[in-house]
């Protein structure tokens, strides 16, 4: 989760999240490389009495700027598609969970269970257990097994809201009437945090996101636990 005066992003806990780190990156050099140039450029400009008569009227300099920012642009067009793409794809998902916003709290409903289904509220600060976090605790976490593709179910029962998790790189609308659908894994077992990311009212603060990815073996002991106390 995300520290006190932190620069960058979350840790990566999702294979879809560590592509877009690196994408991140790799945009960052792109952009780090044209600004110095764009600085030598003119720090040489503003320093130099000398004129070169052959740049004043060149069309092989004028191929050259507008070729090579072409090619910049396809450097950073073709990963960014590329995971566009991987983040869109659903394929063969374990587990479907439906998520939905309501003003201010989330229901989950785990569809391939007849009777699962629980609301998460957020733990009032006077109620918080020594270690637990402001603002972002939840009195029923969301329960994932680990290195299982989950597939959320999103829409809302009243305002737009928008789930989000960003070190597992997912965000997904919320919207009334309409059902959206986004996709994890989690690489490693571990509590996610994430906040509705959608201005949603007066407590929009108030209605955090915790998913808690178990192995495989405690999440089916978690559901046996959570059907026979429905």
């Amino acid at each position: 989760m995300a520290y006190p005066s932190q620069l960058g992003f979350q840790d990566a806990a999702s294979p879809v999240m560590e592509e877009l780190l690196h994408f991140h990156d790799h945009a960052l050099m792109i952009v780090f490389l044209i600004s110095a140039l764009v600085l030598y450029i003119i720090v040489a400009m503003v320093t130099t009495k000398l004129t070169n008569k052959f740049l004043l009227d060149s069309q092989e300099v004028e191929i050259i700027w507008t070729v090579l920012p072409a090619i910049i642009l396809i450097l950073i067009a073709l990963p960014s598609l590329r995971i566009l793409y991987l983040m869109d794809e659903v394929n063969d998902p374990h587990l479907t969970i439906k998520a939905v916003g309501h003003q201010w709290f989330w229901s989950y409903e785990y569809t391939d269970y007849e009777k699962l289904r629980f609301d998460s509220y957020m733990i009032p600060t006077n109620d918080l257990s020594p270690g637990q976090f402001r603002l972002l605790e939840a009195d029923h976490r969301m329960v994932v097994p680990v290195e299982s593709p989950i597939r959320i179910l999103v829409s809302a029962k009243d305002v737009l809201h928008s789930w989000a998790v960003p070190s597992l790189g997912v965000k997904m609308d919320a919207v009334p009437g309409r059902l959206n659908q986004t996709a994890f894994i989690t690489s490693h077992p571990g509590v996610f945090y994430g906040q509705c990311s959608e201005i949603c009212g007066a407590n929009h603060s108030f209605m955090p996101i915790v998913v808690e990815a178990v192995p495989l073996e405690h999440f089916e002991n978690w559901s046996l636990l959570m059907l026979e106390d429905a």
